[in-house]
């Protein structure tokens, strides 16, 4: 048998049921027959137009919200590149050929993301399955439960709507806490001034995505020496903002006295043991010595810090990595490797926010993290970090957060 090329055009115009495609702006980018058909709309009654220019709601009808929802719910889509199943919808449309004439209509949508190769969202898929035979059913000897049925399952729809939208305002109402705690935990700026370096953390796009992740910057004894850490606690918001405090000062307080990073994530390992919410928590932390120009690190699960030299080339700090803080149920020591830089290197940790995309190997994030690096070596610590975002971050913000932390050596 002969495979042909798919005309996946001719395949959209004929799937069953009704299906548009709509830009991230909520503009239709085409509709299958069907949808035309049911809707009593053309091909350019729709295409090119917006959603709430092709579908108003009824100005009669005070109580109408079904294209306000349904635009909600497209939006949370192209926010969080997550599907978004809706309750039951009623929405009144006019009739094309009788202007001032709308019709009660009852649609149940289900709205998907198209996502492109880096990860953004391109087009929002709407599908919608016409239930308004269904809700307007009468007649017969069971006409009248009928209509009580219909009547609960439209109240039941309409109650799971808003208690859905209740959830999402305590959802945000949290992400604003936790952001806070996290900004109130976290070293401020002028802690990190005077070590040359530049800190960044960007909190994911959603409600709860955030605060996971986390970085410190220390003053050591003995010499012009300094900690720089990085860690990722795995869940998001109050819970994971709180595990976040506890393992970052945990650490800040065992690398004042530890012979070694090493040592110092062995003592954050054991401690890690005993927090509720630290399971599969990773960290990464260096000893920079600028005394004697080297770098010793060690890794508890942690993508490699990233150390550019001077001359461009790049260097991945992966030769001392260990699985997750609490992976061992018997401590046990950990790995650490010391590597040496000239004047002007820079060294680089990050989370992996930074670096992750969906359906995308670590490699190709890594490989574009140190191409971008290469390419703005010459900033300083502030710009760099700030074209480093740029670059790596989708457009409309990551599913997870990000921390940066950029020390020029």
């Amino acid at each position: 048998m002969t495979v042909t090329a798919i005309d996946y055009a001719r395949v959209f115009r004929a799937l069953p049921g009704m299906v548009a495609l709509l830009t991230p702006d909520l503009v239709y980018a085409d509709a299958n027959e069907e949808y035309l058909r049911m809707s009593g709309r053309t091909h350019e009654q729709v295409v090119g137009r917006h959603l709430v220019e092709v579908f108003p709601d009824n100005p009669n009808n005070p109580a109408a919200s079904g294209m306000r929802n349904l635009a909600a719910s497209l939006e949370r889509v192209r926010e969080t590149g997550e599907r978004d199943a809706m309750a039951l919808q009623r929405y009144d449309v006019e009739d094309p050929e009788r202007p001032g004439e709308w019709e009660e209509r009852y649609w149940s949508p289900v709205n998907a993301p198209v996502l492109g190769p880096d990860g953004t969202v391109v087009l929002l898929v709407h599908r919608v399955e016409e239930v308004t035979e269904l809700i307007k059913a009468r007649g017969g000897p069971t006409g009248g439960r009928t209509r009580v049925l219909e009547a609960e399952l439209y109240t039941r729809a309409r109650e799971l709507q808003e208690l859905n939208e209740r959830l999402r305002q305590a959802h945000a109402r949290e992400r604003e806490v936790a952001l806070a705690l996290q900004e109130a935990m976290l070293p401020a700026r002028r802690q990190v001034g005077h070590h040359r370096a530049a800190v960044r953390y960007r909190p994911a796009v959603g409600a709860l995505n955030v605060c996971g992740d986390w970085y410190d910057l220390v003053d050591l004894v003995g010499g012009h020496r300094i900690g720089v850490a990085v860690g990722d606690v795995v869940g998001h918001g109050l819970a994971a903002a709180g595990v976040m405090g506890q393992l970052r000062s945990a650490l800040s307080a065992a690398s004042r006295v530890a012979a070694g990073p090493a040592e110092a994530l062995g003592v954050l390992g054991r401690y890690a043991h005993v927090v509720d919410g630290a399971e599969s928590a990773t960290a990464v932390t260096t000893f920079i010595d600028f005394d004697a120009r080297t770098i010793t690190y060690s890794s508890a699960g942690h993508p490699p810090p990233v150390l550019v030299h001077a001359d461009g080339r790049v260097e991945f700090l992966d030769r001392a990595t260990d699985p997750p803080l609490d992976a061992r149920p018997v401590p046990v020591p950990r790995p650490e490797f010391r590597t040496t830089y000239t004047e002007g290197a820079t060294l680089v940790l990050y989370t992996d926010g930074l670096i992750e995309r969906r359906h995308e190997d670590i490699d190709t994030g890594l490989n574009r993290l140190a191409d971008s690096l290469t390419r703005h070596r010459a900033a300083g610590p502030e710009a760099l970090a700030d074209a480093v975002l740029l670059e790596l971050l989708p457009p409309g913000g990551a599913t997870d957060d990000t921390a940066l932390v950029i020390v020029r050596l």
